[in-house]
Order: C-alpha cells, then sequence, then structure tokens
C-alpha cells in the first residue's frame, strides 16, 4: 500500500497494481497488523474516481469482485463478512482494506489492498479461525490467482454512489452474517445491508439499528439461544 501510494502521488495511472511477495509490515482495518507470509496473494490496485461518492462501500465492491474471482478456480463460494473480511465456511481467509488520500478538498485516488491466504502457512494461533485457499483447492498458487483478481478489480466502478439493488441482491447471496446473532459493536440480530453500506441489526427490544463501522462479535450459543428465544415475537411485529 504505501509503495503503491507513492507510485499515485508520483502520477500513476489508474490501475496501476503493486503485488508483494511478503509484507513485513501488513495492515489491515482500524490499525490491525496483517500477517503476510510467502505463499499468499498481497496486492494493491490505484484507483482515482472522479467523485468522492460511494467511498464508504469501496470495500465492499472490492470484496464482491475479489469473491467472484476466486470463485473462478475455487468451487466453494467465498461469503463476505462485513465490513471486510472474506470467508470460506467459517474461517478467515483475506481480507480488504482500502485508503483514500486526498489533495485539499479533492479526493486524489484510493488504493484498494487485498491479501488472501494461498498457500501461505496459518500461525498456530489463528489456526481456529483462519485458512487457506489452498486448502480447498491444493494446486492453487499465488500467480494463478492474481491475474483473476487484478482483472476483477480493474473492472470495477468506484465513486459510483450507494450500492445498487443488484450489487445489495450480489452481495445477499454471499453475506456471512446475515441470520446470524452478534454481541458487538451491539447486541441484535443481523439483517444484512442497507444501501449506504450500513450492516442492519435487529436488537432484543426490536430496535433497528445501522452500523457504519466497528469489530463483529459473533454471540455464544447461550447467548444467541437466549436472545432468539426473548427475540422472535418482536421480529414478526417488525
Amino acid at each position: 500500500m504505501d509503495v503503491l501510494h507513492q507510485l499515485a502521488a508520483d502520477g500513476a495511472v489508474a490501475g496501476t497494481a503493486v503485488v508483494a511477495g511478503e509484507q513485513l509490515q501488513g495492515r489491515g482495518s482500524r490499525g490491525r497488523s496483517w500477517h503476510s507470509p510467502p505463499g499468499g496473494l498481497w496486492l494493491s490496485v490505484l484507483f482515482r474516481p472522479v467523485a468522492s461518492e460511494g467511498l464508504e462501500v469501496m470495500s465492499l465492491r472490492a470484496g464482491m469482485a475479489v469473491a467472484g474471482a476466486v470463485g473462478v478456480v475455487v468451487p466453494r463460494p467465498l461469503q463476505l463478512k462485513w465490513p471486510n473480511d472474506l470467508m470460506l465456511g467459517d474461517s478467515k481467509v483475506g481480507g480488504v482494506l482500502c485508503e483514500a488520500r486526498w489533495q485539499g478538498d479533492t479526493l486524489g485516488w484510493v488504493a484498494v489492498g487485498v491479501g488472501l491466504n494461498v498457500r501461505n502457512r496459518i500461525p498456530e494461533e489463528l489456526a481456529s479461525v483462519a485458512s487457506a485457499l489452498a486448502d480447498e483447492q491444493p494446486e492453487l498458487t499465488p500467480d494463478t490467482l492474481a491475474p483473476l483478481v487484478l482483472s476483477a478489480l480493474r473492472q470495477l466502478e468506484l465513486g459510483t454512489g450507494q450500492l445498487s439493488s443488484p450489487e445489495l441482491k450480489q452481495f445477499a447471496s454471499r453475506d456471512w452474517l446475515r441470520g446470524r446473532i452478534i454481541r458487538e459493536p451491539v447486541a441484535g440480530k443481523v439483517q444484512g445491508l442497507s444501501a449506504d453500506g450500513a450492516l442492519r441489526v435487529v436488537t432484543p427490544a426490536g430496535h433497528d439499528l445501522a452500523l457504519r463501522s466497528g469489530s463483529v462479535e459473533l454471540a455464544d450459543s447461550l447467548t444467541a439461544g437466549t436472545f432468539d428465544h426473548a427475540a422472535r415475537p418482536r421480529y414478526r411485529q417488525h
């Protein structure tokens, strides 16, 4: 991402991409570190949107594009966990990070970063929550996947405003959180996305909330069971 930002500042054209064999200081959302050793696909693509509308849904659009590209070579469909995780079953296999740079009040460019576990070793402490795509498709390599992901991303039209009805349907077909009970950043049942990219959650009290940021944590089975039993009549009413 840092290399791509420098290229953009030097005048690189939209579609310019940087691919790393390894990152020693990989970063994820909300300032978290991202483990990116050899064997994974770590890439960033430059966009120069003509307008800043739709910045809040760029990572969602990028995630759908990446999931579609991976689906060409991995039979089991990737799902999307709001706001920027790529899931295979219940394991995280990748993520998307979008970083905008401004020149005064004008949007200068957006770097879209993608990290995908392909053949890289998953750290022991993450083995219960993360996996690699080669576990599903043993012959898959980063070199095989890179052209597909780059092509899908370069076809994206960013800066086009809110998610359209077809895009919402597309996301819903891959929505890993929809229907699940969460406890953070609020307790409730996930109902899907709104057009502005917010996560819709209905609380046990029946309030429909729109979350625009935060780290989602699922409720444990006991909490989920209690929530479902208490909240089911309210869902029918709403």
